[in-house]
């Protein structure tokens, strides 16, 4: 007897033991999800051997005629789901049962709250796959034989959903899995061949394999008849039948089947392209971002099918990275059958369909904004800032791409991003000929930035962005509308005709009334700026700091830090406001060592207003509390 030939008693890895725990506890309300899912799971392993049949016909194992079939015992009390798939290794039971092999577990696991409603959302979210046997079974029992194996590489798992599973060789003649829940007390009512046959065309009518049951007599003529097999679901692949013909009730549970989510998604496209191309898209957009949706290396893209048949999962050739949180199915009758991910990447077709396809998930995106504004903001809160890395991969659509953005502004200043730059654009005062936003850290301190000061008081709207991604995102959209991105916190203000002539004189006549006290401000901060003016964005803040023209700004710097990148040094310009009491107070001082001190306390306020960090804390502390000191004994 082998090594492999005992039977192995395993723990499972932590994060499967708490998944478990919580599958057992959290979705009581929903338990006949069970079957969904390893039906699901069955349909997967047809597809896959489908596929690696395509270059070994052997596979098959004269048993061409792929099903699932599902079996019960009411007086055994038991469920079984039995596909004649690709079936698993040892190696594969231990990978596939054993771990939760899926990126974000730990972020998931952290997010759960013991709210059994949100808990319950969160594995739906996350994927519940086989560990939703669980939720019925109080012992589960898995045999499988991979195809291509011989018989007496057969293994049995089994486990009782606790701290433990079992691993031994078992003698499997035939390819495939076969899955046995051996049901809790109280979860009898699903040996039952109506309740199972009502879930089967409830969930998984689009399986494009039939499902079969073993026929139940109902007649007294019928009891003699021999055993015979019926096939439950429609057996069609769902995308190939027209849109008239598929119920939106159907079009949810595929988008289940597919992407292994318990919510429903926003919104869907069905479409048959026939010409120049031949193919067949079924596109979702989820309700529910993954947990991996800001890892760019993390598995995405269409389930793919050439000729009805299946090539892969993860086919990320046909839509851009910034649409990876797209579900669906794409079915071509112009690529190859023995397509592969290379060949994939050098098809014009591909190119072709790519660009196509792109389209109709902004045109879908575009129409659920204009149709239904709360799914919408409900997808931005999701993929907003997902959505925001386009501009910089898709010139094509830069312009289709910011209209689907949403934005705070100072038009009410919520933190809500509900605002498109369409409605932005419409507001603008005449004569404005920019789009102005204010970047910061977050939504607080963008909108208290001392920046917009002027803006308030001309009533000039401007957008508040605090995503990680908003600095880097207005590099790459430059204008909206005509209108180009003007930065309120970089280079001089500059606000064109929005400022009459008799604005601009006064500022040209404060400027040379104030230059040797800018001058005075210079030589104590030496280095630390690049040069001191008198403000016209300040109304009543005493100075802030502004960020040269072609610098980088505070949150891409601090992204790039972060990042481990090599940042070039920049210093910034401190403004300073000639009517504030402060510097009226700083312009009569004699006392150069107390105008010294009012300089670099002004400076390291500026800085904090603008969410950064002071470089000499202590000193700040020591030159404040000596002024604090010196004026309560006045």
């Amino acid at each position: 007897m082998t090594a492999e030939a005992v039977k192995e008693t395993r723990g499972f890895e932590t994060e499967a033991k708490q998944l478990l725990h919580l599958m057992i506890h959290s979705l009581y309300s929903n338990k006949e999800i069970f079957l969904r899912e390893l039906i699901s799971n069955a349909s997967d392993a047809a597809d896959k051997l489908r596929f690696e049949a395509l270059n070994n016909g052997d596979l098959y194992e004269d048993d061409p005629e792929l099903k699932i079939r599902v079996e019960f015992d009411k007086e055994a009390k038991t469920v079984s789901i039995i596909d004649n798939g690709i079936g698993m290794s040892r190696d594969d039971v231990i990978a596939h049962l054993g771990t939760i092999a899926k990126s974000g577990t730990a972020q998931f696991l952290a997010e759960l709250t013991g709210d059994q409603q949100k808990d319950s959302q969160l594995i739906g979210q996350f994927g519940v796959g086989f560990y939703s046997s669980f939720i019925v079974a109080d012992k589960v029992e898995v045999l499988t034989r991979r195809a291509g194996l011989s018989a007496e590489e057969g293994v049995r798992w089994e486990s009782q959903g606790e701290a433990e599973y079992s691993v031994e060789a078992y003698e499997k003649a035939s390819r495939g899995t076969t899955v046995t829940l051996h049901l809790k007390s109280d979860q009898e009512e699903f040996a039952d061949g109506w309740r199972l046959r009502s879930i089967i065309k409830k969930y998984s009518d689009h399986i494009s394999i039939p499902v079969v049951m073993l026929k139940e007599s109902y007649g007294e003529e019928e009891k003699d008849k021999a055993p015979e097999d019926e096939v439950v679901n429609t057996a069609k692949a769902m995308w190939t039948r027209t849109r008239t013909e598929v119920k939106d009730e159907e079009y949810k549970e595929f988008y289940k089947h597919i992407s292994h989510d318990y919510s429903d998604p926003i919104k869907w496209s069905h479409n048959r392209v026939e010409g120049k191309l031949d193919y067949t898209s079924l596109l979702y957009i989820p309700s529910a971002a993954p947990f991996d949706l800001y890892n760019r290396d993390a598995s995405r893209g269409l389930k793919l099918y050439v000729q009805r048949t299946f090539i892969m999962d993860d086919a990320e050739q046909f839509l851009p990275l910034y649409l990876r949180f797209v579900k669906g199915v794409l079915d071509s009758n112009d690529l190859s059958l023995n397509v592969s991910r290379e060949i994939l990447q050098k098809d014009p077709n591909v190119d072709s369909m790519k660009s196509a396809l792109t389209k109709r998930v902004l045109d879908m995106l575009e129409k659920l904004a204009k149709n239904d504004a709360d799914s919408y903001a409900k997808f931005w809160k999701e993929f907003g800032e997902v959505l925001k890395e386009g501009p910089a991969e898709d010139f094509a659509n830069k312009e289709k791409i910011a209209g689907l953005f949403r934005f705070a502004t100072t038009h009410d200043e919520l933190a809500e991003q509900k605002h498109s730059l369409s409605d932005y654009v419409a507001r603008k005062q005449e004569g404005q000929d920019k789009i102005y936003y204010v970047v910061a850290e977050n939504h607080n301190t963008a909108k208290s930035s001392p920046h917009l000061e002027v803006f308030r008081k001309k009533n000039i709207e401007v957008l508040l962005l605090s995503d990680r991604v908003d600095e880097w995102l207005v590099g790459h959209l430059t204008e909206f509308d005509g209108l180009a991105f003007q930065d309120v916190g970089k280079g001089a203000l500059d606000l064109g005709d929005l400022d009459s002539e008799e604005e601009k004189e006064a500022q040209e006549k404060v400027e040379k009334e104030f230059e040797g006290f800018v001058n005075r401000i210079k030589e104590v901060l030496g280095d630390r700026v690049d040069e001191v003016r008198v403000t016209h964005r300040l109304t009543d803040s005493p100075a802030c700091l502004v960020v040269g023209k072609d610098d980088m700004g505070a949150q891409m710097r601090r992204l790039l830090e972060q990042a481990g990148q090599a940042v070039p040094d920049s210093k910034p310009s401190m403004e300073v406001n000639p009517t504030h009491p402060l510097v009226e107070k700083m312009d009569n001082e004699q006392d150069e060592d107390r105008f010294g001190d009012f300089a670099s306390i002004l400076f390291d306020q500026a800085s904090l207003a603008e969410g950064g960090s002071i470089n000499d804390p202590a000193a700040y502390v020591k030159r404040l509390n000596k002024l604090l000191l010196e004026l309560s004994r006045t």
